[in-house]
């Protein structure tokens, strides 16, 4: 099973200055910042996801995340020049994508089949994804189909099978050498079924199931199943934007061989609780909210009610206290008060308490072999800035590939 990271251009600066909290004033971005898989010592992930909209946005007005010299040197260098594969120690395949959820409310999608074959040839991607469109709804069972709804849903899905025909053809009419993907919707197991049957009659063996991040994981499930009644043996799936580890096993039997997730990152700094994983387990991050920089911080002290002085001695002291006891220096209770104060200061709910100490107790971060955790200590645990927050988000993809591992070697 392999486990393919979307990329929005996350990267972490080696070099940057925890304490004084400040980049290398030589620092060139493009040239110095480290992506996952250049951070981190142990694989964090088998490939790397890149959908055009967020190379070069879409029609509708929408921009990208890569601003115009990314895109440009993207599209000149070419993905494994770009991300630096060509220098990295781990073995990583690209697959280009056209981020359908992106133009999800557009009546089609907004590129022609030989715009995204020249987004991927053109950028030298192992695979590529011919253009599809999300079907909004899904019938469990023999739940009624309102009348208004299922002519647009069926429309949606034989404009994404007439995309991956047309896509094949032009695909080896231009002699492209990367892997085509079809992407399979669907709105019931019956109708995924079908398109699965139909791309597998074109003469796709690598299909991406697309629209299934809003399904219930039983819905996931018995849809596969259904198409694995129909799934020649030489036919590999894919799970656009799907997870769901505990499923992984049996996801596996229905032949699935990849999937796609962002989870365990954005969970280090968009989760209340499960932002620091540990190989059998999670911990809260130690939230230590910046003075000059959190947006409800700035304006609590514009309105008078937190004298900032007074926040940016606390913000200090929490800070040197979390420094001072990842070398042994300082008491956890004094830590613990520390960060306690500074929450109750910002009008926190004060609720993490027990959730700090078990954190702090047992220090998740000592012994981890991801690479970070050694170099940055407990920074790599504590909530806050982009820094703190994407080391923490790398880490996790790191340790969910290695749970991703145990949990198929168990089921073998």
């Amino acid at each position: 099973m392999r486990f393919f990271f979307p990329d929005s251009q996350d990267q972490i600066d080696p070099h940057f200055d925890f304490v004084s909290e400040e980049h290398h004033v030589h620092r060139i971005r493009q040239r110095d910042d480290f992506y996952a898989h250049e951070a981190l010592t142990v694989r964090p992930f088998d490939g790397l996801l890149v959908a055009k909209p967020i190379v070069d946005g879409h029609g509708s007005g929408a921009s990208g995340h890569y601003n115009n010299a990314a895109r440009a040197r993207l599209y000149r260098e070419g993905v494994q020049k770009f991300f630096r594969l060509d220098k990295s120690d781990h073995h990583i395949t690209t697959l280009g994508d056209c981020g359908a959820f992106t133009y999800v409310n557009e009546e089609v999608p907004p590129y022609t089949v030989d715009e995204v074959i020249d987004f991927y040839d053109g950028c030298g991607f192992n695979a590529g994804v011919a253009p599809d469109h999300i079907v909004f709804g899904f019938v469990r069972g023999e739940r009624f189909v309102g009348h208004e709804m299922e002519p647009e849903w069926e429309r949606r899905r034989h404009l994404t099978l007439d995309n991956a025909r047309e896509f094949l053809k032009r695909h080896q009419q231009r002699h492209c050498t990367f892997i085509p993907y079809a992407a399979a919707h669907g709105w019931s197991a019956d109708t995924y079924a079908d398109s699965v049957d139909q791309l597998q009659k074109m003469g796709y063996s690598f299909i991406a199931m697309g629209g299934m991040v809003p399904l219930k994981t039983a819905d996931i499930v018995a849809t596969l199943e259904v198409v694995d009644d129909v799934l020649k043996p030489d036919t590999q799936l894919h799970l656009l934007g799907v997870t769901r580890t505990e499923e992984i096993p049996r996801f596996a039997e229905l032949g699935v061989t990849s999937f796609d997730s962002t989870s365990p990152f954005r969970q280090a700094f968009k989760d209340d609780k499960d932002n620091f994983y540990t190989f059998d387990s999670t911990y809260v991050a130690l939230r230590v909210p910046q003075v000059d920089a959190n947006a409800k911080l700035k304006r609590l002290i514009a309105a008078g009610r937190i004298n900032q002085g007074l926040a940016i001695k606390a913000e200090r002291h929490c800070l040197s206290s979390l420094r001072l006891y990842d070398e042994g220096k300082e008491e956890l209770e004094v830590v613990l008060e520390a960060l306690m104060d500074y929450e109750i200061m910002l009008g926190g709910p004060a609720t993490h308490e027990k959730d700090y100490k078990r954190t702090l107790e047992d220090m998740p971060w000592k012994g981890c072999n991801c690479g970070l955790c050694a170099k940055d200590g407990i920074d790599v645990a504590v909530f806050r800035g982009s820094e703190r927050n994407k080391r923490r988000g790398f880490h996790n993809l790191c340790v969910f590939r290695q749970r991703l591992d145990r949990t198929l070697g168990a089921a073998k």
